[in-house]
């Protein structure tokens, strides 16, 4: 047996510095004066949307690394701004296509199934180019003075996943209004850029912009969220799926500055799969200059490198959009296809060899709190059945370890092993509102699911509001995100979560939240509280996989 405890109730409520405000009546910051308004369902909340955070990524600046923003007096910030962009064709080699996904007959679908699905990919959603935006939710009170003596309250910094291909902050799912009101934080969502804008893979010039594109984010927080009531000493990254393994990324690119005060990551680590080499990179970036009509079949033999890039410059995005789309990626055509514009190994940002630098130590000390899903699958199976795999149930097993389970597994253990602060969750959660189809099997605890519980999101999401423990469960993962946000290092364990530590190969659980009970099960069995297992439950057949994830490279 295990002991259940239930973890929700008050939140902390801290005393937060107060908003600059300008005598515009907007918020003073380097980009200019920010004037927000109520949040919709939330209006004791302020939304700032779509504040811009650098210069325009056009012209001279695309394909390049962003540019702070410069002032540009004040600002409306009343309305989200296009989403990063997106593939414009429904290829299933890049497919995460709403339309793909959506709206076809899947097996036993519910009546949510639609709603959920289109809204987690962002259907709808207006691409641009000029996506480099942040938005911004922060509870007010009685104040808009200009004392800022207090300690602000604790910042959440969220990027989306996607696969690095898709993605943009306009979504149902990571509304921020209502997790700002619930726990006094300063919520943060972060436009950047994705698919070959964010990740080009063209030789000799800066890799992996859409990663940079964070960090600019964050340094731009850094300079100016006191001005939102925030902390900037208490700033925690977190993100889902990509965007969980963009937090990972960050702790091994900016060890020494890493900005943030705590990293969280859901479904996603550095781990979770394999980056391009340079050498796959520049091939999928020559097919597409060539696509287009910037290089010829030759590649790199006729044109110089430079000479194509002003080329790329100066077409039509959507033109170099549609030709991206038409790459077919190297790998097994058994098995869901990896996007070929993802990041790329330079040593810099993306490295070769996550395992070695972690077991040097290599990464930022800063607490650590992250996990997967029980069913990542059961959402990547709607994508099988699209594009016509035939996956085994044994299959999509390994899909789950070699991507989520065992990636969490050894980042989990690295960081404890180094003595950073670190805890490890599962989730379990499969609520009827937010159900994809009931069989065979169920999409259970699938990607992505467990957002609408931490956002406060789900009747948003589906159209159908929470049952009364499903409720509390969001509540009690609010809570202790919020939690650990206020207090990186000590507040998970004021609330009673074990910190983590990997157990020897073949350690049997103990009983009772043992000292070998350091996996954190949220939702377990659909329980209002949480329980704790030894690691070894779920993560036994890791071992024998040593590190592989050919199997998951499609997922994210």
């Amino acid at each position: 047996m295990h002991c259940v405890r239930a973890v929700f109730g008050a939140c902390l409520v801290l005393a937060g510095a107060h908003l600059a405000v300008a005598a515009s009546g907007g918020v003073s910051t380097t980009s200019g004066e920010i004037i927000g308004h109520p949040a919709s369902k939330r209006t004791a909340v302020t939304e700032y949307l779509g504040i811009p955070f650098a210069r325009e990524p056009v012209g001279e600046l695309r394909f390049a690394p962003p540019l702070l923003s410069e002032k540009i007096g004040v600002i409306n910030a009343t309305e989200f701004v296009r989403a990063s962009l997106n593939p414009v064709t429904s290829n299933f080699n890049n497919a995460y296509s709403s339309n793909s996904l959506s709206t076809f007959a899947y097996p036993n679908k519910t009546a949510n199934f639609d709603r959920i699905v289109g809204k987690f990919l962002g259907q709808g959603g207006v691409i641009g180019e000029n996506c480099l935006t942040l938005n911004i939710w922060s509870k007010h009170g009685a104040f808009l003075s200009l004392n800022l003596t207090e300690r602000g309250k604790p910042v959440m910094v969220f990027f989306y996943g996607g696969r690095f291909t898709i993605g943009g902050t306009n979504n149902s799912f990571y509304n921020g209004q209502y997790l700002a009101d619930s726990e006094d934080v300063v919520v943060v969502t972060v436009n950047y850029r994705t698919n070959i804008f964010g990740f080009p893979g063209a030789p000799n010039v800066t890799q992996n912009l859409g990663l940079l594109d964070q960090r600019l984010a964050l340094e731009w927080l850094r300079s100016n969220v006191a001005a939102f009531s925030g902390d900037p000493t208490r700033i925690t990254i977190f993100g889902q799926s990509a965007g969980g393994v963009s937090v990972d990324y960050h702790s091994f690119a900016f060890a020494n500055d890493p900005i943030a005060a705590g990293l969280i990551s859901h479904s996603g680590t550095a781990f979770s799969f394999i980056p391009n080499t340079a050498e796959l990179a520049a091939q999928y970036w020559r097919n597409v200059t060539f696509a287009v009509g910037c290089a010829t079949a030759s590649g790199n033999v006729d044109e110089g490198d430079e000479e194509i890039m002003q080329c790329m410059r100066g077409k039509d995005f959507t033109d170099i959009l549609e030709a991206a789309a038409q790459v077919v990626a190297v790998g097994d055509p058994k098995l869901p296809a990896a996007p070929p514009f993802q990041p790329t190994v330079d040593n810099i940002t993306v490295f070769a060899d996550y395992a070695t630098m972690s077991a040097a130590g290599k990464f930022s000390k800063v607490p650590y709190l992250l996990g997967n899903l029980d069913n990542e699958a059961g959402f990547y199976r709607i994508r099988a059945v699209v594009a016509g795999l035939n996956m085994t149930d044994t299959q999509w097993s390994i899909f789950n370890l070699e991507g989520f389970t065992c990636a969490a597994a050894q980042t989990a253990a690295f960081r404890a092993t180094a003595g950073v602060h670190t805890w490890r969750y599962r989730y379990f959660g499969d609520w009827g509102n937010l159900r994809l189809y009931d069989c065979c099997p169920g999409s259970g605890a699938y990607h992505g699911s467990e957002l609408p519980m931490l956002f406060g999101t789900a009747l948003d999401v589906s159209g159908v509001a929470n049952g009364a423990r499903e409720e509390r469960v969001s509540e009690m993962v609010m809570n202790a995100w919020a939690a650990f946000a206020r207090d990186p290092s000590a507040g998970l364990r004021e609330l009673g979560w074990p910190e983590y530590h990997a157990p020897t190969p073949g350690q049997s659980q103990g009983m009772c939240h043992s000292a070998s009970d350091t996996l954190v099960r949220l939702a377990f069995n659909d329980e209002e509280g949480i329980s704790f297992v030894n690691p070894n439950v779920y993560d036994a057949p890791c071992a024998a996989l040593g590190g592989n994830v050919a199997g998951a490279q499609g997922a994210f």
